[in-house]
């Protein structure tokens, strides 16, 4: 490490995590402030946390868990004990540290005084143990240069961050891309660098993971997107939400509107259209991946139910986990 490492922080958060998190916090140089928050765990993970000489920040089971919460609380830990940390690594306990990440990124950020977040490459450490770890690798796999958004893992101006009064956390999903748009708002950029950053372990074999995943994502599209079309910024995640719900309610409605015209043949619109939808994305992305895509809309639009559902009832949501 250069001499950035006394303003280098670095926030870890996790639950349940096991073996991913000792490897995670492991990768962490010794030198560095770390800060482990955990969401309720029921295996060693704290107890591992302390031996490596972590300042632990247990979250409160009374309120609703979430990322963006935990991320928040464990900057407030980090910077109680370190107030001179410029620079905050945040990281999934899933996730290991590649070597020369925290000095590259620090370095970025002090050469670039009018970014607030930088991130590199993210990889799945087996992408080829299942075609959900293959397509976690691919969707990590973001365009360099400057961005819009940055994921979990990525490393932040501690004054940027801030400014903008740092993660919602009432938000389950998205709540990164969210950040990033206030941060841009506020004249701060986003860059995803041309270097490894860390290596991820979805840890994903079975469908219902995928389906509870997607659901989550869902919930997350619906709760940003009601969020930024409130604010003055870009309307995030419109995009998505119109296609979860079109995928679905959509294609249905299509199908018994046709039905009432011209009687039961109509109904088989709807089995058509998706197995149309499914050759066409097939043939871009492979048959495997398009079926997935394409059952994925479904859990999406139930997220997305789940989310209205949550709000009118004026409840709060937490976390929602798949592994």
């Amino acid at each position: 490490m250069s001499d950035f490492r006394t303003s280098i922080g670095l926030v870890a958060i996790g639950r349940n995590e096991g073996e991913r998190l000792k490897r995670c916090l492991r990768s962490v140089p010794a030198h560095i402030p770390l800060v482990y928050v955990d969401s309720a765990s029921t295996d060693d993970s704290v107890a591992f946390a302390r031996a490596r000489q972590a300042l632990v920040v247990e979250l409160d089971m009374a309120i609703p868990f979430s990322a963006a919460r935990a991320r928040n609380e464990g900057l407030g830990a980090l910077l109680a004990r370190h107030p001179q940390i410029e620079f905050v690594q945040f990281v999934d306990g899933d996730c290991e540290l590649e070597a020369d990440w925290l000095d590259t990124a620090a370095k970025f950020l002090k050469s670039r005084p009018p970014v607030g977040a930088v991130c590199g490459r993210r990889r799945e450490r087996y992408p080829d143990a299942s075609i959900y770890n293959r397509m976690c690798d691919e969707e990590w796999n973001t365009p360099v240069g400057r961005a819009d958004a940055c994921g979990g893992d990525a490393m932040l101006r501690v004054h940027a961050f801030q400014q903008v009064g740092g993660y919602d956390p009432a938000m389950i999903a998205g709540e990164e891309p969210e950040l990033c748009q206030r941060l841009r708002g506020a004249d701060w950029q986003i860059w995803r660098l041309d270097a490894p950053m860390t290596v991820h372990d979805a840890d994903m074999h079975a469908f219902r993971q995928y389906w509870n995943r997607a659901i989550r994502s869902g919930f997350g599209y619906a709760q940003v997107f009601h969020k930024t079309k409130a604010g003055d910024g870009d309307i995030l995640y419109r995009r998505e939400v119109i296609s979860a719900l079109f995928w679905t309610f959509g294609v249905a409605m299509v199908a018994l509107l046709l039905a009432a015209i011209f009687g039961a043949l109509g109904l088989l619109i709807s089995p058509a259209i998706w197995w149309l939808q499914w050759l066409r994305l097939g043939r871009r992305h492979g048959f495997a991946k398009g079926g997935h895509m394409l059952t994925g809309k479904v859990a999406e639009a139930a997220g997305i139910l789940r989310y209205w559902s949550v709000r009118i009832r004026g409840r709060s949501q937490g976390a929602i986990f798949y592994k």
